[in-house]
């Protein structure tokens, strides 16, 4: 017969297809009867490939619906990739809202005043796409977390004296109480990038209400996020290093971070 589904194994790892454990479960196909080119667009959605060893080829069976998110400084490709993951893998992109948002031009041309008003609007914002998200049936791509907020952003203006302690005690109570509400994503994704790249990116998108941006926040926030980073816990994480990678033009550096994804993703079950 031209049967594709060659064994069921408990699974498995890169080296050694014969080996067991009991958190993933790996089909593996025979590739002369069953090419690659057609597993792909049928296992597309709901399995990650996981590694072609002589003539078998094995895949991951995931969940049904996943919450990945991507995190990173201002200008690091987050909407960017969200969008171009979403298309690849066939999830659903969330993404911050920064059309709609009342407070951000004003923000930037005057931050101490309106700074509490802001980081408010995001946090409810964020609060409610991961409300929505417990409801939806497809996997999710999300755009910055609600980790963000108050771990970087809020935080940093506080330091600067852009937010008064009294805000900001407000603002990281009201936090505080949303986390206890929630939980972490399934698969953070964080950008990493240097300040000249950040520079070059936010000057080449054109937003007018980013051109008073200095390299001063940009460097506090790459700080603050690097320390978060460091102590990030909540559950599994790919660090791409984005600074000599065009994964909106180059589709060579876009499969580059397609391969740490899945092995980000590889890890989830």
């Amino acid at each position: 017969s031209n049967t594709a589904l060659a064994f069921f194994y408990r699974g498995c790892n890169q080296t050694n297809p014969s080996s067991f454990n009991s958190s993933k479960l790996h089909i593996f196909f025979k590739m002369q009867s069953f090419p690659k080119k057609t597993l792909i667009p049928v296992f597309k959605s709901r399995f990650l490939f996981c590694f072609q060893k002589s003539s078998y080829f094995a895949v991951i069976l995931l969940r049904g619906t996943m919450h990945i998110a991507i995190a990173g400084n201002i200008g690091a490709g987050k909407t960017s990739l969200a969008e171009l993951i979403a298309k690849h893998y066939n999830w659903e992109a969330h993404y911050e809202d920064v059309i709609d948002n009342p407070y951000l031009d004003d923000f930037y041309t005057h931050m101490e005043r309106w700074s509490f008003n802001l980081q408010v609007y995001f946090l409810k914002s964020r609060f409610q796409q991961l409300l929505a998200f417990q409801n939806n049936k497809k996997t999710i791509v999300q755009d910055r977390t609600i980790y963000e907020d108050a771990f970087i952003f809020a935080p940093n203006l506080n330091a600067m004296g852009l937010m008064n302690q009294r805000d900001f005690k407000n603002y990281r109570e009201l936090f505080d109480l949303m986390e206890s509400l929630i939980e972490g994503p399934d698969l953070l994704i964080y950008l990493r990038s240097s300040i000249p790249n950040l520079v070059n990116k936010i000057h080449k998108r054109g937003r007018e209400y980013e051109n008073s941006i200095s390299i001063d926040y940009l460097s506090r926030l790459n700080e603050r996020y690097e320390a978060w980073i460091s102590a990030y816990d909540k559950n599994k994480m790919v660090i791409i290093d984005v600074d000599d990678l065009d994964f909106v033009e180059n589709k060579d550096d876009l499969g580059t971070v397609l391969a740490e994804i899945d092995k980000g993703l590889g890890k989830i079950v």
